[in-house]
């Protein structure tokens, strides 16, 4: 398929999840041309606010290959991804993002993420939301743990 097949198939998705009461967000993840996994926002259908496109989508392709890593594979997305999905498609190490729609266009519609893309900047005392450390003293033997360890799967 091509690149323009692909991204058709994430936006057929989006507009599918529109008609059965999902988010109007579609996401494909391909391997040399070839769907891995696609999926359509699910937020409130499944009532999880990580059900994101790209989240579901990652989840269906590291599922359907048996890793966590989805080195050699594209994401096609409905929608500039959030910064949640944005993370989520580094941490499994996607190689590119393509995207129709764009952050501002999902704005104008309800969906704008500038607070969160505003936060994330912010020391964590200065964030809108009270956040604060504790027990690092006692979380940080896991941490030693895993850096001591020599049979880890790294990622």
């Amino acid at each position: 398929m091509t690149k323009e097949d692909l991204m058709r198939r994430a936006i057929l998705l989006s507009e599918k999840s529109v008609r059965e009461d999902g988010g109007p967000f579609g996401a494909v993840i391909a391997k040399n041309g070839k769907i891995i996994a696609e999926a359509s926002n699910s937020v409130t259908i499944d009532n999880d606010p990580t059900a994101h496109a790209e989240v579901n989508c990652i989840r269906k392709a590291t599922h359907s290959l048996g890793t966590f890593n989805l080195e050699g594979c594209e994401i096609f997305t409905s929608c500039e991804p959030c910064p949640m999905c944005l993370g989520a498609i580094y941490l499994a190490h996607l190689d590119h993002i393509y995207y129709a729609n764009d952050r501002v266009d999902a704005a104008k519609i309800g969906f704008d993420d500038k607070f969160i893309y505003d936060e994330i900047v912010l020391p964590p005392q200065k964030r809108n939301k009270p956040i604060e450390s504790m027990l690092r003293d006692e979380a940080i033997r896991a941490f030693e743990m895993w850096d001591e360890s020599t049979d880890k799967s790294e990622y």
